[in-house]
């Protein structure tokens, strides 16, 4: 599933590229793919003819702001990928569900195998109405994230995010240790965390020296700084490498370009290969039915 550094890449490539375009036409092949809605008809009358007029992101969804205030939310499931048609000639992937044509020319495409992700239109609620946030997000000291939890209500509930919201060592602090869990367990639950999943979790702990199953209310200060600054730098690193494409080849860009920083993971599918640190080899258990890549010995 994509996670945060792979959403980010594409936010940043869809923000440079399709700002200002008027949507000319909206085909749906798949209504699975925009099931929040009663028909594809009425998910279509709320895009055509609008403008797009910004692109952002709250842990795993791009939010897509129109001219008259609603936003067009994507989110990509477990093989979702939008692409990027210069020209309505050029072939479609297979598993293309939605196609945004635009007045100017060219398409965006949404193609998604396993039909897990979803595309809807969002309102906000009237003035004077405020959402219920996640108590983690509520104790962020800012950023751009309370934003679009008041803008698109359906993701007030997501925890916060580590690159939308400004959060302290010290308020996370407070989150963690107010949520007795295993510490994978609370970095992949999206009303916790928003955005982060397998991938970064074990890239996460692994940076910060840490089990998977340690409870996040035995940490001490010095563990929790570690976990906090190693979660910050792993996800900015991913986002400058175009996040990870691991080898179903499920995740490329908005052109179609693979990201690189599976190149620089360091437990994440290495099972059985040497520790880069201390040569012992790299073990994968399941917990909670999830994978999980670490270091018996490096990590404690």
């Amino acid at each position: 599933m994509p996670e945060l550094p792979e959403v980010e890449t594409i936010r940043q490539q869809l923000s440079k590229d399709i700002v200002g375009r008027k949507i000319k036409a909206v085909a749906v092949s798949n209504g699975r793919a925009v099931r929040r809605h009663k028909t594809a008809k009425d998910f279509r009358a709320l895009l055509e003819g609008h403008v797009l007029k910004s692109v952002t992101r709250l842990g795993k969804y791009i939010i897509i702001g129109l001219d008259d205030g609603s936003s067009l939310v994507i989110h990509l499931g477990m093989s979702g990928q939008l692409r990027r048609a210069k020209s309505i000639k050029e072939v479609k992937e297979k598993h293309t569900h939605i196609v945004i044509s635009f007045t100017q020319g060219g398409e965006l495409r949404y193609v998604d195998p396993r039909t897990f992700g979803e595309m809807f239109v969002s309102t906000p609620l009237p003035d004077g109405k405020v959402a219920a946030v996640s108590a983690s997000s509520s104790v962020a000291m800012g950023g751009e994230g309370a934003a679009t939890r008041a803008k698109v209500p359906e993701l007030a509930k997501l925890g916060f995010d580590p690159v939308e919201d400004v959060m302290s060592w010290e308020r996370f602090a407070v989150v963690m240790r107010s949520h007795p869990m295993g510490v994978k367990a609370f970095l992949t639950d999206q009303g916790e965390v928003a955005g982060i999943g397998n991938i970064y979790a074990d890239e996460t702990l692994f940076a910060a020296g840490l089990r998977y199953d340690r409870e996040t209310d035995s940490f001490s200060t010095i563990e929790v700084r570690r976990l906090w600054r190693s979660m910050v730098e792993i996800l900015a690193e991913s986002i400058k490498h175009g996040g990870s494409t691991l080898a179903d080849e499920q995740f490329v860009d908005l052109y179609g370009k693979p990201g690189n920083y599976q190149q620089f993971h360091e437990v994440y599918a290495r099972e059985g290969e040497p520790c880069r640190r201390c040569r012992q080899p790299i073990v994968r258990v399941k917990h909670n039915s999830r994978s999980t890549f670490f270091c018996e010995h490096c990590q404690i």
